[in-house]
């Protein structure tokens, strides 16, 4: 599974290896290695000025693997990333696209 958001490239075989490499990537956040919930929460908290609130309930019960999911799908969804199952061809143009 691939992650492109801001020229950068995301890989990782789940939803929340993908998401975790993001949280490395994030230099402003100041709580590196808690948990992906802790991460969801302030990375959504960015984005409330552009996605309605009820987008940005993690729910109770929810599994890490559905939570990292639909935290890329929201994402994708708003113009901030491309979903991809393996790395886009790049000879193929923008029609790549897998999720």
């Amino acid at each position: 599974m691939v992650f492109n958001s801001n020229g950068k490239e995301y890989a990782g075989a789940t939803s929340v290896e993908v998401v975790r490499e993001m949280e490395r990537d994030e230099d402003a956040y100041p709580h590196q290695g808690d948990t992906l919930r802790e991460f969801l929460r302030w990375s959504l908290a960015g984005l409330a000025d552009r996605v309605h609130m009820r987008e940005l309930d993690l729910g109770a019960h929810l599994a890490d693997e559905t939570l990292a999911f639909s935290y890329l799908c929201l994402l994708e969804r708003h113009g901030i990333g491309r979903l991809y199952d393996s790395p886009p061809d790049p000879g193929l143009g923008n029609n790549t696209h897998a999720a």
